[in-house]
């Protein structure tokens, strides 16, 4: 039923319904009613017939009034009208304002309750505000103005993260803000932003991180790990998106997949290459000439790869990381030379002669004379991917007898 087809008498019965719906989840404490009240955008059959009687009736207030039990509340509810109804109408923009007056109200009252019992609500209006900024940037960028109301909802939930940060029941919510933060300041480039949150959650004695839920847990590892990935902190980054992974819900195959889109890159980086079996179960092919490359020592494979994808990964942010492989195919290549030249002459193995490397380049269609790769053998060895010295006279790499080509250890490639 639309509201052109609505009377006003079963508008009024919606209004009032829903009015008792929302003062009995809060005079019994149901955290689960309260969570379909504010799910805006979830386009609930609830809360579309709602609209329609909102959109029918027009003067919800005048409802409101009719009983102290429905307006104690109209700092919350009477906003939240306000956006259900502009949410049907596609006003976007005033939606979220609106939502966001409600969402606020709301959150005063949950700092004044003594228990966490509302906890769950308070995470989807935190969720809610998020899309319904999102949505309304959307339609200023339309409309030729600036976006700005996701900045906005980062102000909003900064506000909420504090209410939480207490002592008590309810800083086990803290995770879940921040993560969301975490959305908010990723998807606006500021993710220098995050700094303040992390250090709130890792350093506060008032947060015991294994209190938190596991799900919460396991996105802010993954969004934490995705700032060590910026920071070219290899070992953290292993760390937190590996916890990530093995965390992870194992139905959830598309968050299994975001995961891994960081954390390959990071392994590769450290010397670990992934199965294909992996890369091809959770669609991830964009890796696989990558991990040949590494494989065979080829860098005009490598090149290739990155050039083919340049986009998908610069999107990623991982471009750099995966760019900076290049000393490891290096280092293959020259392990692979090392090989034939030991089959051929053990004793004379450990000498790779410059001219021999520049002839490998070219069968592989890239062009570099002999200064250039006595460049490339020269930072080889001082960033220790290989053990040896360098004979500038004649020209030679000195392979060391013992362990010439060191396993990565875990460090960052420029380290």
């Amino acid at each position: 039923m639309t509201s052109a087809y609505l009377s006003m008498g079963e508008a009024h019965r919606r209004i009032t319904d829903f009015l008792n719906r929302f003062s009995d989840a809060v005079s019994s404490q149901d955290a689960k009613s309260l969570c379909l009240i504010f799910s805006i955008s979830s386009n609930s059959s609830f809360l579309l017939s709602l609209s329609d009687a909102l959109i029918t009736f027009q003067d919800a207030s005048r409802v409101m009034r009719q009983a102290d039990r429905y307006s104690q509340y109209a700092d919350i509810l009477l906003p939240l009208f306000r956006a259900l109804q502009s949410y049907r109408l596609k006003n976007l923009v005033e939606s979220y304002q609106a939502f966001e007056k409600a969402a606020n109200a709301f959150t005063q009252e949950f700092r004044n309750w003594e228990s966490a019992w509302a906890l769950e609500a308070l995470y989807v209006i935190a969720y809610e505000t998020r899309i319904l900024a999102e949505r309304a940037d959307r339609e200023l960028a339309s409309n030729g103005k600036t976006p700005e109301k996701l900045k906005g909802a980062g102000s909003f939930l900064m506000k909420v993260f504090g209410v939480l940060a207490g002592k008590g029941s309810k800083r086990v919510g803290a995770l879940y803000v921040t993560c969301q933060l975490f959305k908010i300041y990723f998807k606006l480039g500021t993710v220098h932003l995050c700094k303040s949150v992390t250090r709130s959650i890792e350093t506060a004695r008032i947060f015991d991180f294994k209190e938190f839920p596991l799900r919460d847990k396991v996105t802010y590892m993954y969004y934490t790990g995705r700032l060590e990935v910026y920071n070219e902190n290899f070992s953290a980054a292993d760390h937190k998106l590996s916890y990530a992974l093995s965390h992870c819900n194992p139905r959830k195959e598309r968050n299994i997949r975001m995961i891994l889109k960081y954390l390959i890159p990071v392994k590769l980086s450290i010397g670990i290459l992934p199965k294909t079996s992996l890369l091809e179960k959770y669609n991830l092919t964009e890796y696989n000439n990558i991990v040949l490359a590494l494989r065979r020592g080829d860098l005009r494979l490598l090149r290739c790869a990155l050039q083919e994808h340049e986009d998908q990964f610069l999107r990623s942010g991982v471009y750099l990381v995966l760019e900076k492989l290049e000393l490891q195919v290096y280092q293959r290549l020259l392990k692979k030379i090392y090989i034939i030249q030991k089959q051929k002459d053990q004793n004379k193995a450990h000498q790779i002669k410059l001219d021999l490397i520049v002839r490998a380049l070219k069968w592989l269609e890239i062009d570099m004379d002999v200064d250039e790769v006595e460049c490339i053998m020269s930072i080889l060895i001082y960033k220790n991917f290989v053990k040896g010295y360098f004979a500038h006279k004649s020209k030679v790499v000195v392979l060391s007898k013992q362990d010439p080509f060191p396993r990565l250890t875990g460090k960052a490639v420029n380290s």
